[in-house]
């Protein structure tokens, strides 16, 4: 028995768990927005001083929330690039989140290696403006002194670890972290440091990548450190999905992946291929159109909001009485129309009511998702059931539609902090096989998260039918969008 912390860094707040080592039941929690100038109302910055997440995560734990703690696990936000010199201080301030001003970068990289194929091929997925690689480019193009000082880099989770350890001559990272910087290979588990000097203009140390259930370190004051995770990574982890699971995440886009025990090298594009925080792999599919379609819908509809939007759509009929919409407002990406628009199909004088628009929006967005959900399968990805993440999975109307749509039992959670909880497990896992207590292949089994199950049951049959009028709209609009 024993007691053991986990830290999830997001964008904008830290969020500490102590748990119990043996069942993960949550005992104690701490929280801190990190204290960013400026971000109130304004957005998200795109640069953020690394300190900020050291001063939120003493905040979080203060008030001995860490008393008696055994082992810490670091989870972060991804994406987040830390570029260091030669000493070890930031060059500039961390380049996170997506990072619009990279736009222009992503495209020269992926000209420069010759093509999308060509970059889903090295390090399976190719280069947007997120990740680290496509931000070493504009540092290279833009700020050139910063990128010439450049002697080392680190992600969030890297950093914070390094950081606890009181800054070791070795930097440590995990694999799941690595996948999402666009010079570390899932398929090959090695850096491409010729696509750091591609993006750069000259090679930089990186960080050592380590096992699932290694420990980065021990601090001087005897704690141990677990490898640290992404985000992405980490709620997997603390979920407890495995193989036959996947996890669609309703955001204002929306992502789909699933655990896969190798690595998916995809010629388009379509599938991000990264590795999960248990040796695994995580296959990722994204679409640009999910809760962005049901807040168009309501102010068409001109509803205060998308519980008024659920509760409208709930009173039409599975086929939204004919009304098929193809959700894709922004573009897409899944399948690959940058510059498409929506469609609302199947208009009739019958069909031209309110609550039938309202659930096409829900039926469309979902249908965009079980697309998503399809390049996985097609691929050979066994889906046996889906977790379902984000506020919206709580309305009605998702509810309603989603198993029958997606052809399997649908679970949703209830909110918890899944990233903390995973870096938790994590550290427990590095703890007990430290102790010589635990496999190094095999974390131990903690609680699964409480959750709602949903059946497809008796409208398994009419979902389908759902979702092939809406294959058949999509492939009137848009032949062959699904062709490699």
């Amino acid at each position: 028995m024993g007691i053991v912390a986990g830290l999830d860094s997001s964008p904008d707040f830290t969020r500490i768990v102590v748990c119990d080592t043996d069942t993960g039941a949550v005992l104690r929690q701490g929280y801190a927005p990190h204290p960013v100038e400026g971000a109130e109302g304004a957005g998200r910055p795109s640069d953020i001083d690394p300190q900020a997440w050291l001063l939120s995560l003493g905040e979080a734990a203060g008030g001995g929330l860490l008393e008696g703690v055994q082992a810490i696990g670091v989870s972060a936000q991804q994406n987040a690039l830390v570029p260091l010199d030669g000493q070890g201080n930031t060059v500039r301030q961390a380049m996170v989140g997506g990072d619009r001003r990279a736009q222009v970068a992503a495209a020269d990289l992926i000209d420069a290696l010759g093509g999308r194929e060509a970059w889903a091929q090295a390090v399976g997925s190719v280069p947007q403006a997120a990740h680290p690689v496509t931000k070493l480019r504009w540092l290279a193009k833009t700020e050139p002194d910063a990128a010439h000082r450049t002697a080392a880099l680190l992600q969030a989770h890297d950093w914070l670890v390094w950081q606890l350890l009181g800054r070791p001559a070795r930097r440590t990272t995990d694999r799941g972290g690595a996948s999402g910087t666009g010079y570390w290979s899932a398929a090959g588990g090695g850096y491409r440091h010729d696509l750091v000097e591609l993006a750069l203009g000259h090679q930089a140390l990186l960080p050592e990548v380590i096992g699932p259930a290694e420990a980065a370190g021990t601090t001087p004051e005897g704690l141990l450190i677990s490898a640290g995770t992404g985000e992405t990574m980490a709620a997997a982890f603390g979920l407890g999905i495995g193989l036959g699971d996947a996890v669609v995440s309703l955001g204002a886009s929306g992502s789909v992946m699933a655990v896969h025990p190798e690595a998916l090298v995809d010629q388009s594009g379509m599938i991000t291929s990264l590795a999960d925080a248990t040796g695994m792999h995580l296959p990722v599919v994204t679409t640009l159109n999910a809760v962005r379609t049901l807040r168009g819908a309501k102010e068409l509809l001109g509803l205060a909001d998308l519980d008024a939007l659920s509760e409208l759509a709930v009173k039409s009929t599975p086929g939204s009485h004919g009304l098929v919409m193809l959700p894709y407002l922004e573009g897409e990406r899944t399948p690959n129309l940058p510059h498409t628009a929506g469609t609302l199909a199947g208009l009739r004088r019958e069909s031209m009511r309110p609550e039938h628009l309202a659930r096409a929006a829900f039926e469309g967005m979902l249908c965009g998702l079980a697309d998503a959900l399809d390049v996985l399968r097609g691929r050979g990805v066994e889906v046996r059931r889906i977790f379902l993440l984000g506020a919206a999975a709580e309305l009605p109307a998702v509810q309603a539609a989603a198993p029958a749509l997606f052809g399997v039992p649908v679970v949703v959670p209830q909110p918890a902090d899944y990233a903390a909880i995973g870096a938790a497990r994590q550290a427990a896992w590095a703890l007990g096989v430290s102790q010589g207590a635990l496999d190094p292949r095999n974390p131990s089994a903690w609680q699964g998260a409480a959750a709602q199950v949903l059946e497809p049951g008796e409208e398994l049959a009419v979902g389908q039918a759902v979702r092939q009028q809406y294959v058949s709209v999509r492939e009137q609009t848009h032949p062959g969008a699904f062709r490699s």
